[in-house]
């Protein structure tokens, strides 16, 4: 059913690249040699082989033309069942025919199995395992082959149930829907932040239409592009929505403090004026701000390989968003709040959330202004506290994403029987089925019929199907679910490894390594290998955090091996070609020709009969022929002796590799490896020549470590040259870039009490953060200086009036874009769902750093540039002072 009827049909679904069969038995005809047949009928095993070849098979022979028609000349001689077989000539002497049925016993059998699956532990069953196309939708293509699948069951037999054991569409759904709802949530946050600030729906309205705009022109490209709608590309709309309505803000919250100081109906002409003054005075600032924010994220297309597939979308979305943002904020928002902000706008001090936060505001400044150097000191104290969560932040590549199910993958010894293999199998899936939160256990002991999985007889893939959250335990989690199966696995003979099936898919495809960290040995003699990855195995073995370490064994594979007696078999004048197509033959089983039965097709094997091999002494009673027609037993020309060798030969960069493979729990991927690397330094002797490289995981980190140490700062490099652009003066742009180490104060300390690692999420958080400060810092910049360019200060007095002042206008702006931030954020932990992992791990550090810079813009800028500035009025004051005293006091009448 699987092979004839369910793969042909679903090979042909849209998407659909091939679909392997697993499991069950392959049906062949076996033609079973009896030796002593042979003898007797003096039959050389070649003979054999040449009449099996040509028993099945078509011919044609041209065309026909008769009676004016013209008709196809074939000759059908497919075989397509036993009794034909059977009947082949083998010879025919003097007229009396020795079928092959004579010699042989030809039955119908089970092909050599490479491939065992086992459901539930309750017994055998065949699987097959659907592969999509490179570059497909994978709902769409499982949507259509489910589709297809309702289709296919109305011509099954009785009894035979297709089910499902593994289906990536409820988390594609699930992680999907999770971050839509968030969406919507963070869009409803954003409109009340600034409806509560404003208390002018109108004026609302047009910060909150730039949203939709925003998005609706980010998934225009997206679909242009090909990006589909995912955990990463939805994550980067969720964290732009925050930032996309900042430009908005500002721009209707300057435009309505100055329309609130005119009268209750201003002039039209007037009101258009103060309008378009408002947005001119922020206007460019703001573009060059939300430009900054989208330059931020370029570190992110630095990345390469698995990082790289995994948050370019995330950065795509974001960017395009971001983008189109600071366009509509210059072209669409003036034209908007020239419509839309109309009537009575209330006064900043007319709004209690307002006046009740400048009146918290006024003394802190004040203080921060008298006590300068003061809190300049504290800033640098906060900035120098970083260093207590770097030196305990943990580090890996990328936090684990919760998939609704578990791989089991244990490594066994090699040389392990299929009949040993399906035991194990179903011991485990009953195991595992004990446990109340699983659904369901799908087993496979060694590899698929494709290409795609080169796996060994002795690699388990068991995926466990857990159930909804809900229906767990009080207190249960999936770390806790794999620790109690974990103890109840634990069986002689296998090293358990566990993970989430598309986490441990991605890396083998990346790295080979199945567990998350690997150590390889690579050299030039195998048993060297082995010596070197079992010493790693049992220093490693000791390594606080590592749940199970195994070394492969490279050399494990038993053998019995023939080895051929040159001498001898010159001397029986048999040449190597007919002794080895004897041992292939007789032992092996070759594959002649198949039989034709309408569209299935059944090899056709040659070997000896079971009773004539099932020991080493049998096989010394296998004949050879020679020339002369006698038969000689294969022990006479060759010594038949039971060896150990490689069960799988693996090189990388043309040298031998051994693996060791190292599962671990309860620590961070870059502690662990820095201490086992110190271990296996320390303790395992590496003669010359050869080489031990940590991969996996840690590789993967590494890299993407690699390509940020030379992004970041590049694009650092990049915001300080448009800031230089668009002030053109080096001591502002040098105190926006204070906003950086400020950010990473708050966002370093969050993520260490929330108890995450640095990874590859966490840095894309960071990096969304970095564009987020500095466009802050720029607005309460513009706001410090407008003041003070209106004011024109001569004495340190007024400039303390005119920082403060400008500092206090900017409340309640830098109230609403750090709030409309929080808002946008503050959904994605409020609740669990399918992506939340990753997803908070990206928003924790946009929140911490927003706390810090929150106090960065609000008080050490304004005392920064107090200090600053007061330098500059200073020496104006002594030179004006100077200048006083050079001219000469004339007496009384006199001239000059």
């Amino acid at each position: 059913m699987q092979d004839w009827f369910l793969k042909l049909e679903l090979a042909g679904v849209e998407g659909v690249s091939e679909v392997a069969s697993v499991g069950g038995f392959v049906r062949e005809y076996q033609v079973l040699i009896d030796p002593n047949r042979l003898r007797a009928y003096d039959v050389p095993l070649r003979r054999i082989s040449e009449a099996v070849k040509a028993a099945s098979s078509e011919v044609g022979g041209r065309v026909l033309e008769q009676g004016e028609s013209e008709f196809v000349i074939r000759s059908s001689g497919y075989i397509d069942d036993k009794a034909d077989l059977g009947n082949v000539v083998v010879y025919a002497l003097d007229g009396t025919p020795v079928l092959l049925s004579d010699v042989a016993r030809i039955i119908e059998g089970p092909a050599l199995r490479r491939g065992i699956v086992e459901l539930n532990g309750e017994g055998e069953t065949v699987a097959g395992i659907v592969i999509m196309r490179d570059g497909e939708n994978a709902l769409q293509v499982i949507e259509r082959v489910k589709a297809k699948l309702a289709d296919l069951q109305r011509g099954l037999p009785d009894g035979v149930e297709i089910v499902t054991v593994y289906d990536r569409a409820p988390l594609i759904e699930g992680a999907v829907e999770y971050l839509q709802h968030k969406l919507i949530e963070e869009g409803i946050a954003v409109a009340l932040v600034i409806l509560i600030f404003l208390l002018h729906v109108r004026s609302s309205f047009v910060a909150i239409i730039t949203l939709p705009l925003g998005v609706l022109g980010a998934f225009l490209i997206m679909s242009f592009q090909g990006v589909t709608a995912n955990i990463m590309s939805l994550g980067g709309i969720a964290i732009a929505i925050g930032a996309m309505v900042d430009a908005s803000i500002v721009l209707v919250e300057n435009a309505s403090r100055k329309l609130s100081e005119l009268d209750e109906k201003p002039d039209a002409k007037l009101h258009r004026q103060t309008v378009i003054a408002a947005a001119q005075e922020v206007g460019p600032g703001i573009f060059f701000s939300l430009l900054i924010i989208t330059v931020s994220f370029l570190p992110v297309f630095a990345l390469t390989g698995e990082s790289f597939r995994l948050f370019s979308p995330l950065a795509f979305t974001k960017t395009y968003a971001m983008a189109f943002a600071a366009i509509l904020s210059v072209t669409l928002v003036p034209v908007l709040m020239l419509y839309l902000m109309r009537g009575r706008m209330r006064r900043e001090q007319e709004n209690p959330v307002n006046a009740f936060f400048v009146w918290i505001y006024k003394p802190i400044i004040h203080a921060a202004l008298r006590f300068k150097w003061i809190t300049i000191a504290l800033a640098l104290a906060l900035t120098a506290s970083v260093i207590v969560p770097i030196q305990r932040l943990g580090s890996e590549f990328m936090p684990a994403l919760y998939e609704g199910e578990l791989l089991y993958m244990p490594t066994t010894l090699p040389g392990v029987s299929s009949t040993k293999m399906r035991e194990i199998l179903g011991q485990t899936n009953r195991v595992m089925m004990t446990v109340p939160e699983v659904e369901r256990v799908f087993g496979k002991a060694g590899r698929a019929d494709t290409a795609t999985d080169p796996a060994p007889l002795t690699m388990i893939e068991t995926w466990i199907k857990l159930k909804p959250k809900d229906q767990w335990r009080s207190g249960m989690t999936a770390d806790r679910i794999i620790e109690e199966l974990n103890s109840k696995l634990q069986m002689p003979g296998l090293v358990n490894s566990w993970g989430y099936p598309i986490k441990i898919r991605m890396d083998m495809v990346s790295t080979g390594v199945r567990t998350p960290i690997g150590v390889k040995v690579t050299g030039d003699n195998l048993v060297e290998i082995e010596r070197i990855a079992r010493d790693i195995e049992t220093a490693i073995a000791d390594v606080p955090g590592t749940r199970s370490a195994f070394a492969d064994r490279v050399l494990g594979g038993k053998y019995l091996e023939i080895m051929p007696d040159r001498g001898e078999l010159a001397r029986r004048n048999i040449d190597m070609g007919v002794f080895q197509s004897v041992v292939q033959t007789a032992l092996g089983g070759m594959r002649l020709a198949e039989s034709v039965e309408g569209r299935e097709r059944y090899d056709i094997m040659l070997r000896y009969d079971r009773p004539f091999r099932e020991s080493s002494e049998d096989l010394e009673d296998i004949l050879v022929p020679t020339p002369t027609g006698a038969h000689i037993p294969l022990g006479e020309l060759a010594s038949i002796t039971f060896t150990e060798g490689p069960p799988m030969i693996r090189s990388e960069n043309a040298r031998l590799t051994g693996w060791v493979f190292v599962d671990i729990a309860g620590r961070d991927i870059g502690g662990y490896v820095a201490e086992a690397q110190r271990t296996v330094a320390d303790g395992v002797d590496l003669p010359p020549g050869y080489a031990v490289s940590f991969s996996g995981q840690y590789e993967q980190m590494q890299e993407a470590g690699a390509r940020l140490r030379v992004a970041i700062p590049a694009a650092i490099a990049l915001i300080f040259l448009l800031l230089m652009l668009h002030f053109g003066r080096l001591d502002r742009t040098a105190i926006i870039m204070l906003s950086l180490p400020f950010g990473l104060i708050g966002g370093l300390w969050a993520v260490w009490l929330a108890g995450y690692n640095l990874s590859v999420a966490v840095a894309v958080g960071f990096i969304a953060l970095g564009g987020i400060a500095v466009e802050t810092a720029v607005v309460m910049l513009l706001y410090i200086d407008a003041q003070v360019r209106e004011t024109q200060p001569k004495t340190r007095a007024e400039l303390f009036d005119a920082v403060s002042a400008g500092a206090a206008m900017r409340v309640r702006p830098k109230l609403m874009t750090v709030t409309t931030i929080f808002a946008g954020l503050a959904p994605i932990f409020i609740t669990e769902g399918l992506g939340s992992d990753v997803m908070r791990r990206i928003a924790l550090p946009m929140l911490g750093g927003m706390t810090s810079t929150l106090l960065l813009t609000l008080i050490v800028i304004p005392a920064v540039y107090y200090i600053w500035v007061g330098r500059s009025l200073s020496a104006r004051a002594g030179n004006a002072s100077k200048e006083a005293r050079a001219i000469p006091v004339l007496p009384e009448g006199d001239q000059a």
